[in-house]
């Protein structure tokens, strides 16, 4: 029951540790929930009525509307898997005071960039993939286009497909100066153009 109750008051905020998780679950329970309501209207205007001619059936049909834009949402959550908590745990580790994201989906036209964790100190972000079949250098680029769309200029951004190498890196990120600012309104956009 506690359980339960959690999941209606609130879900994980966008970019903490199981993000990706927690929000599928959201989003399975609220789509079922509007059908639900739907479908429930719709046969409470038959049984009163006999005839599904009625107030009640516009209305049903009218809540399918965000019924269905919440189950878009749920496909699109249900493709992709939180950073198995065993690597994030190792990421802890190493992160010390760095900014740093969880469960990122980045889309594009052409592809979707699946990225586990996001560090962020100053200008530079360092990233790594949960799968590797991507090029780095295509999430990359498209990061930058919409960094530099919000007026981030010379931001320095490596994706890593291979975990020594980031946990590496991040130990390399600790030793740059902060630019508090802006680390957190890089953060702020990379939240805003993430799933």
């Amino acid at each position: 029951m506690k359980n339960i109750k959690r999941l209606f008051t609130t879900y994980d905020v966008k970019g903490t540790k199981n993000y990706l998780n927690s929000q599928k679950k959201y989003e399975v329970i609220r789509t079922i929930l509007y059908f639900g309501i739907s479908l429930s209207l719709f046969f409470a205007g038959i049984l009163t009525t006999h005839t599904r001619k009625n107030l009640l059936t516009l209305v049903a049909v009218l809540g399918c509307l965000p019924a269905s834009k919440s189950l878009i949402g749920t496909f699109m959550f249900l493709r992709y898997k939180s950073l198995p908590l065993e690597i994030a745990d190792k990421i802890e580790a190493h992160v010390g005071n760095l900014f740093s994201l969880y469960d990122c989906v980045f889309t594009s036209n052409d592809k979707n960039f699946e990225v586990g964790h996001l560090v962020i100190r100053g200008n530079t972000i360092a990233g790594l993939y949960t799968k590797k079949k991507y090029a780095e250098t295509d999430c990359e680029k498209h990061l930058n286009v919409y960094l530099k769309a919000d007026g981030y200029k010379d931001v320095t951004i490596k994706i890593f497909s291979d975990e020594k190498k980031y946990m590496e890196r991040i130990d390399q990120m600790r030793q740059l100066p902060e630019e508090e600012k802006l680390t957190r309104g890089i953060t702020e956009t990379l939240k805003s153009i993430a799933l």
